[in-house]
């Protein structure tokens, strides 16, 4: 799949489906993070990992694959930034990208937005941080997506398939079980 170039998470986001194609576009744009897979129809995506980071000693890089063997992970560590393998949500992704960023690059880098309130509760999309009523929260990656999309649509009844899709990421949700009422 191929997503069109735009903003994501208040990120601006290029897409290249090859390794040519990213080799152009990284040096065209300058971009301040990769995000690679590791098969790519043209090529290895740790080669291409090697070759932007020896192009731009700075630049952050994450490798998305469904490559998920100890080997494999050490492996790309030992160059890249982070390691996160398929199937993932993408509320982690862009979590992990941010933490990259923040050891990676200045703040002046990273989106800056005003936290998400409802009452007592504050949400930090920059920092994926909680705090309510001035305490640190500590919530998992999915934990954090699912407060998130509840927060948004704050005081609204939210259907089972709109949690399944947008925190879940379920493109068929009527045939999950996930998330049931009680």
């Amino acid at each position: 799949m191929r997503y069109a170039d735009g903003r994501y998470h208040r990120f601006e986001v290029m897409a290249a489906g090859t390794v040519r194609e990213a080799l152009e576009l990284a040096e065209r744009t300058r971009p301040d993070a990769a995000l690679l897979d590791i098969m790519l129809p043209d090529g290895d995506g740790r080669a291409l990992g090697r070759e932007l980071r020896a192009r731009r000693p700075g630049l952050a890089i994450v490798f998305l694959t469904a490559r998920d063997a100890p080997a494999e992970i050490v492996g790309a560590l030992g160059f890249g930034d982070d390691y996160i393998t398929k199937p993932f949500n993408i509320d982690e992704v862009v979590a992990r990208n941010t933490a990259v960023l923040r050891r990676t690059r200045p703040d002046d880098v990273l989106p800056q937005h005003p936290p998400l309130r409802y009452g007592d509760l504050e949400l930090d999309e920059t920092t994926y941080r909680v705090h309510r009523a001035g305490t640190t929260v500590e919530l998992t990656p999915t934990e954090y997506a699912l407060l998130r999309f509840l927060v948004r649509n704050g005081g609204r009844i939210v259907p089972k398939e709109q949690l399944l899709r947008h925190v879940w990421q379920y493109e068929h949700p009527a045939e999950s079980t996930v998330v049931e009422g009680a």
